[in-house]
């Protein structure tokens, strides 16, 4: 499956129809990120049912700014709605594979439950 590119008009609808989505914030002049890109779009045809999304921060600077993203590139992992894995920094292909099978076993009700309790203290 190829990548798709995020906007802030379709951001929205791909979270909510999508339950696991792996977002690449993105800019062109950034070196690792262009190294990185590659790997990002192998890694998403291994992968079924998982959305593989970028987001360029130059062209959709509300998206950068409302996920506080400072250091590109980043990767976001948001399953069930929930943004639940967010890291600076490219990865090989290995530890890509293996972020995404991580993501795959964590337990949603316990993420949620984290973050409400988050939410409270704050």
């Amino acid at each position: 499956m190829s990548t798709i590119e995020l906007t802030a008009d379709n951001f929205n609808e791909v979270i909510s129809a999508n339950d696991f989505v792996i977002i690449d914030f993105w800019a062109e002049w950034c070196g690792p990120c262009r190294r990185f890109g590659p790997v990002f779009e192998r890694v998403s045809d291994k992968h079924e049912g998982v959305v593989f999304a970028k987001v360029d921060t130059e062209a959709q600077r509300e998206l950068a700014q409302a996920f506080e993203i400072t250091s590109i590139p980043t990767l976001m992992i948001v399953r069930e709605q929930v943004a639940s894995f967010r890291q600076a920094g490219a990865l090989p292909e290995s530890g890509l594979v293996d972020l995404i099978n991580q993501a795959r076993h964590l337990d949603m009700d316990e993420v949620r439950a984290s973050n409400t309790a988050a939410d409270k203290n704050q």
